[in-house]
């Protein structure tokens, strides 16, 4: 019992199991050295266009009783979505699109949302006195990673995701910020060692040393990430960087294919992340309407995207595969009204022609 409240951190781990999460800890809500190397990367402009990491609500990040004043500890949750599905990395097919393995299922932020407050009624049965609470799922201003490490679900890697030794790091995290005090979780030691192979991998070589910054080794220039490109950048993709971009059409999972602690990973038996858009055919995803996008993916992260991004990326894609199937449908969308579209789709036909 502490200070009156029934609540234990292995309780509350226990609870957050029975909500669905495979991996749960807690750390106390308080502010931490890692704010500092977020100000230092935004500084350096690898946040890219990516103004939600720029503006007021970054020094938000600095505390997070910013966003719960009464907030005491954080209860970091971690959900698997990983499948049996192959790996992008093994995907040969010229024909066929890649989404990002976290984007196949059900939006996950309502799924953790749903988790956690699930998890807030169980809290509520055990507590012995009533208290405040606020549900993060990623869109909050909160350091995630850095609190997940120190809680101890993880290490936060050179590809700078979290990875858990036994279970890899394909999951979802989600916190929730109570006025409760309660006992710390031990961070984990980094485990990845003198291995490279994320960096090897990476096709535009997004992950770039951390010169002259506090903090870890590596970072991630988004402005060099696929990720960044096919999902947060709302303009003009680099030319220089499409024709290292495959066949990703939302996000890129390369990074986390190639590392060994992937290689058994965990499997989810949860059906709302059964893969309902695995490896598409590009020639199918260059004629949906925008109407057919917003139905598609409208339980979907990839709506995220937008539809004129989307198929900009599909263009992208098209072109990477210099085949001539692909041919008629970028001829049609050079023609599009959207002129973002009509650009790349223009260097998707150029690539057809020089290869």
């Amino acid at each position: 019992m502490l200070n009156g409240c029934a609540l234990t951190t292995d309780l509350v781990r226990n609870l957050a199991l029975e909500c669905g999460f495979e991996l749960a800890g807690v750390t106390t809500a308080l502010p931490i050295p890692e704010a500092a190397y977020f100000h230092q990367w935004t500084g350096a402009g690898y946040a890219g266009e990516m103004s939600y990491l720029t503006d007021r609500r970054a020094a938000v990040r600095d505390d997070p009783r910013n966003l719960l004043a009464s907030a005491k500890s954080i209860i970091c949750v971690g959900k698997i979505y990983n499948g049996p599905e192959p790996y992008s990395t093994t995907l040969n097919s010229a024909d066929l699109a890649w989404i990002s393995r976290y984007a196949w299922g059900e939006d996950y932020h309502e799924v953790l949302w749903r988790g956690l407050e699930e998890l807030v009624e169980r809290l509520r049965r055990h507590a012995l006195e009533s208290f405040e609470w606020k549900i993060c799922v990623d869109t909050a201003p909160l350091l995630e990673r850095a609190y997940a490490h120190r809680a101890g679900l993880g290490w936060v890697a050179k590809n700078t995701c979290l990875i858990n030794q036994q279970m890899g790091s394909w999951f979802f995290l989600g916190e929730l910020l109570v006025s409760l005090p309660l006992d710390s979780g031990a961070p984990p030691p980094d485990l990845c060692g003198s291995c490279t192979r994320c960096i090897d991998a990476c096709p535009t070589a997004a992950i770039v040393p951390n010169d002259g910054f506090c903090g870890p080794e590596w970072a991630i220039d988004a402005r060099l990430c696929i990720s960044y490109f096919t999902i947060e950048l709302r303009g003009t993709i680099p030319p220089e960087a499409r024709a290292s971009m495959g066949h990703q059409v939302f996000g890129c999972d390369i990074c986390q294919d190639v590392c060994p602690w992937n290689s058994r990973a965990a499997v989810t038996s949860e059906p709302v992340f059964a893969p309902g858009h695995f490896a598409p055919d590009l020639s199918g995803l260059a004629r949906i309407s925008e109407d057919e996008f917003r139905e598609i993916f409208r339980q979907s992260p990839v709506k995220r995207a937008r539809y004129s991004g989307f198929l900009r990326n599909v263009a992208v894609a098209m072109g990477n595969q210099r085949s001539e199937r692909f041919r008629q449908p970028l001829e049609k969308m050079a023609q599009s009204p959207d002129l973002l579209v009509a650009e790349h789709a223009r260097w998707g036909l150029a690539r057809l022609e020089s290869k």
